[in-house]
């Protein structure tokens, strides 16, 4: 059971990992995890709060903050065992026009004649 928690926490930090980086993960790569937490939960009957407090722990050691902190208190209620919060991190927007330039009109269209 010890290596089946072991490839679990590998996973998990993965996944988080991906995640704080701005990278997709894949949805498979996922739902593997859960799956993983479901057998163990299958293994070890009552381990579901144990593990979810295990997988806070791998979020904390990536994140440097916990799941409560981004997620709100109640992470656990909103994502229900064998949820992993695989939630992406707002991705920076940056304009893909200047709007210094008041010479020319919206992209593609000529400039405003007065």
């Amino acid at each position: 059971m010890l290596l089946l928690l072991t490839e679990l926490e590998r996973r998990w930090k993965s996944i988080f990992e991906q995640l704080e980086a701005g990278l997709d993960v894949p949805p498979g790569e996922r739902l593997r995890a859960e799956g993983l937490m479901e057998a163990l939960a299958i293994l070890d009957p009552g381990a579901e709060a144990r593990l979810q407090a295990a997988m806070d722990v791998a979020y904390r050691q990536v994140c440097g903050r916990g799941l409560d902190r981004d997620l709100g208190d109640d992470w656990g209620e909103f994502y229900p065992f064998p949820q992993i919060p695989a939630v992406m991190q707002r991705a920076p927007v940056y304009p893909s026009t200047s709007d210094h330039d008041q010479d020319s009109g919206p992209a593609g269209s000529p400039a405003k004649e007065e």
